[in-house]
């Protein structure tokens, strides 16, 4: 008996050390971004890249701009259970999403690079010189590209 509760306070202090974190997801939340990622679910199982994908995901990490040449806002998005994935959006050529905070959710439009990892989603901006599909994300209701 003294086993079962040690283990179950100890689960419950992961728990609530994963929720703080941002690393922990609610499988209500999943379930409800599933049906939006098929395209890039089915991309990365396949393991494809430069195509264009539309969905959402919620905001689990902010990662330092990449002010190395174009400059980059970067985060990762959960999209499912078992998927990331990082988006680097060119703040040269959009507006950057000052607001996002970790828990925030996130649309987006853009071309798909596969990695291990998940994948990388950039294009989430017009193309300057209109010789590429443009992208955008979408935060709390307004749209940035």
């Amino acid at each position: 008996m003294k086993k079962l509760i040690y283990l179950a306070v100890l689960a419950a202090l992961i728990f609530g050390a994963l929720e703080q974190k941002g690393s922990f997801i609610p499988n209500s939340a999943m379930e409800s971004l599933n049906g939006d990622n098929i395209e890039l679910e089915s991309a990365f199982s396949n393991r494809q890249s430069n195509i264009q994908v539309q969905g959402e995901g919620l905001v689990t990490r902010l990662l330092p701009d990449d002010l190395k040449g174009s400059r980059h806002q970067r985060f990762i998005l959960q999209i499912n259970d078992h998927q990331t994935l990082l988006i680097a959006h060119n703040i040269d050529l959009a507006p950057k999403i000052h607001d996002l905070k970790e828990g925030d959710t996130v649309a987006f439009y853009g071309e798909y690079e596969w990695n291990s990892k998940g994948g990388v989603l950039h294009w989430t901006h017009h193309d300057p010189r209109g010789g590429h599909i443009a992208g955008w994300l979408k935060h709390q209701g307004q749209t940035y590209q």
